[in-house]
């Protein structure tokens, strides 16, 4: 019988034949660990860029419902003022007796209202005021938000970009 000069795994002794299907399946077991450490590195990155991006996105969306809230306020004050010639002295004679659900988690809003004085010099105002409360605290470019009867705008913290 003549020798093949080609073998094929046909042609192989078992024990070969074992030894070529363990390497086999050991090249194509699972991954390696330089791979699986590139993949928490990139995993890690990715983390480390969009959790301050989720958190500022999340301050910037509770500060704006504070200003939408605050703005709403003013609105109902400005309409009391037409029916009683006078501001309001608090919230619940707007009929706010409990801040909304978006929010009361984050922020204390208290509203104060000025008389104007006996010689005329100052006319009759109101101060609404948002002081930042819980997670919010984090918010250290705006911190408390003000808005005031003559519709000036302010924040104690440092940023310039807090109303929109």
């Amino acid at each position: 019988m003549p020798v093949s000069i080609h073998s094929d795994r046909r042609s192989m002794s078992p024990a070969r034949t074992r030894l070529w299907q363990a390497q086999v399946a050991s090249r194509t077991r699972g991954f390696t660990l330089i791979e699986l450490m590139i993949t928490v590195a990139v995993i890690a990155i990715l983390a480390a860029i969009a959790v301050p991006s989720y958190y500022q996105y999340t301050l910037r969306s509770n500060r704006s419902a504070a200003e939408s809230f605050m703005q709403e306020v003013a609105s109902a004050q400005e309409r009391y003022m037409v029916d009683s010639r006078q501001f309001a002295g608090n919230l619940s004679t707007l009929g706010y007796n409990a801040l909304p659900n978006t929010v009361s988690p984050n922020y204390g809003v208290a509203m104060v209202a000025t008389a104007s004085s006996a010689s005329g010099g100052t006319p009759p105002g109101y101060t609404i005021t948002a002081t930042p409360i819980n997670s919010q605290v984090r918010d250290t470019g705006c911190k408390t938000l003000t808005l005031n009867g003559d519709g000036s705008k302010s924040a104690s913290g440092t940023a310039t970009n807090c109303w929109k």
